[in-house]
């Protein structure tokens, strides 16, 4: 009986003691990161019937914009093993210069809309090793699209991408999958043929 009501003292006891043990011992771990396997590095060329052709990963499945405003030769390509996607629209210009200035404009203010959101926002006209321009738009922060682009021979072909991340987790443990997509875009960028 004695027994009875001691026991309950007891355990408070060792749980009091337990809980002050360990408080000196306690270290704060350090802060972790999901672990994010990465798609190989593997291409095969575009084989659509698309007015463009450039390299395409082999992770990546192109797919048809499905978006309800699409136009011809808008694709998709979606990488499932990262749950990213590029997003390619293609405008033809038929050699008006007018159209041209508009789809520029449109590619910024389209990426402006990410403001609300970025920490920062960079353009920059880069040189390409196939001897094409392109200008691309990086966006840092807390935004569904990182990297955004655009490049044309001015005459014919208007081609714009966004690379899209299809998750909530924040951005600093996503940065190799946005630096992983950013490479995929340069390299659809560096092998870019307009038929």
């Amino acid at each position: 009986m004695i027994f009875k009501k001691i026991v309950p003292f007891i355990l408070i006891g060792f749980g009091i003691w337990s809980c002050s043990n360990a408080s000196e011992d306690y270290v704060p771990k350090p802060k972790g990161f999901n672990r994010i396997l990465l798609p190989e590095v593997s291409y095969t060329q575009l084989e659509e019937g698309h007015p463009y052709t450039f390299e395409v990963s082999k992770a990546a499945i192109v797919q048809p914009d499905t978006f309800g405003k699409s136009e011809p030769h808008w694709i998709v390509l979606y990488y499932p093993e990262i749950n990213g996607r590029i997003q390619l629209t293609y405008k033809p210009l038929n050699g008006n210069l007018v159209k041209l200035q508009e789809h520029i404009e449109d590619a910024f203010r389209l990426a402006a809309k990410h403001q609300v959101k970025a920490t920062s926002q960079e353009e920059q006209l880069i040189q390409l090793k196939n001897g094409k321009k392109a200008v691309i738009i990086q966006l840092e922060g807390e935004v569904p699209s990182h990297f955004q682009f655009y490049t044309t021979d001015t005459l014919s072909h208007y081609l714009r991408g966004a690379v899209y991340l299809e998750t909530a987790t924040q951005n600093d443990s996503l940065r190799p999958v946005i630096d992983y997509l950013k490479a995929e875009s340069r390299h659809l960028l560096e092998t870019l043929r307009w038929k």
